[in-house]
């Protein structure tokens, strides 16, 4: 098994280098044990400066965070699922999503401790939506609903990444889980023996997720018309970025696939 620690290191160095640094302000201070892993670590710090202040997290933080721990409820419930369904992942297959499983019972973990007695419980899912998906028998669906999840999850998290701009413990966290959203989506997509990165059509995407690919044929970037300003093609370019996605857009990819 692999610690959040060590999962945090094999994605970002980077990140975990500074994450470590806060981890070590902790345990300085006496306020964590040795056991306390980096993103539950950042949770913590955040809400207790809130309540330093004289307050608890904002509301509009506390919607986000729940909004983001449903989406890590439904990828940690789907993982461990398919990891326990027989004859589904076997080999390579069978490490990989064993490691994103992992990283998404670490999200989960951050979420949850992040907001405390504010955070939303986990609710039923259906990840057969209503009988329109069988992943569990089939390895090709599997991986395609993964591959679904994970792009919705990371374009979730840009799409709120601003409301969450006046912690920055928190938004660290968060675009941090960001980034291991999206590098799930390319493994899962090398696994399917296509390109890593999402493009521009997706002929393979059932109507039921199709939503998770609409509105990413931008081609102008912070009010510059890149094509226009470069030699890169308009294709090229949309493949080039993920564009965020509303809570509402979200929100209704995912109302097939919870129960009741």
């Amino acid at each position: 098994m692999h610690s959040d620690s060590t999962i945090i290191e094999d994605l970002d160095p980077e990140v975990a280098e500074q994450l470590a640094s806060r981890r070590d302000v902790l345990r300085r201070s006496g306020l964590a044990a040795a056991a306390i892993s980096a993103p539950v670590a950042l949770g913590l710090m955040a809400r207790d400066a809130f309540a330093q202040d004289g307050g608890a997290l904002p509301q509009e933080v506390v919607d986000v965070l729940n909004f983001a721990l449903t989406l890590e409820y439904l990828e940690a419930a789907y993982y461990k699922t398919g990891l326990e369904s027989d004859g589904l992942l076997s080999g390579d297959a069978e490490k990989t999503f064993t490691v994103f499983s992992e990283h998404e019972d670490a999200h989960v973990k951050f979420l949850e401790e992040a907001l405390g007695d504010k955070a939303v419980k986990e609710p039923k899912f259906d990840f057969t939506a209503g009988g329109a998906f069988a992943p569990f028998e089939d390895l090709k669906t599997f991986m395609l609903l993964s591959q679904a999840f994970e792009d919705t999850g990371q374009r979730a998290y840009r799409g709120q990444a601003g409301a969450l701009a006046g912690n920055p413990d928190i938004l660290t966290a968060a675009l941090t889980i960001h980034s291991v959203e999206a590098r799930h989506a390319a493994q899962v997509r090398r696994m399917r023996g296509i390109s890593p990165w999402v493009p521009e059509d997706q002929p393979d995407a059932p109507k039921a997720i199709a939503a998770v690919y609409a509105g990413q044929d931008v081609t102008e970037k912070y009010g510059v018309d890149v094509p226009a300003v470069s030699t890169v093609g308009p294709v090229q370019v949309t493949e080039a970025f993920d564009e965020p996605l509303t809570k509402e857009a979200v929100l209704k990819i995912v109302k097939p696939f919870l129960a009741g």
